[in-house]
């Protein structure tokens, strides 16, 4: 089961988890402290769901966006590239 996030919940916890590291005792409780409206089940799931992403990432499996710019007026970064 998933929880909503907010910004400033994902913040907390990116902060908690630099502040408390694999080896501190009661780790997940002292994250969910530190994070508003989170239980420590909440906080050890949330981090097992980002590890995960960044394993699928690492390993090329998540496609990289394909960004275009195009700027004012339709035109693209160079004096000569029109969309």
């Amino acid at each position: 089961m998933a929880s909503t996030w907010t910004a400033k919940q994902n913040k907390q916890f990116e902060e908690a988890l630099a502040k408390y590291d694999k080896d501190t005792p009661d780790r997940w409780h002292n994250i969910a402290r530190a994070v508003d409206g989170k239980s420590a089940e909440e906080v050890r799931r949330h981090y097992e769901v980002l590890v995960k992403d960044i394993m699928q990432i690492e390993s090329d499996q998540v496609p990289l966006p394909n960004y275009r710019y195009i700027g004012i007026n339709g035109r693209g970064p160079y004096a000569n590239e029109q969309r």
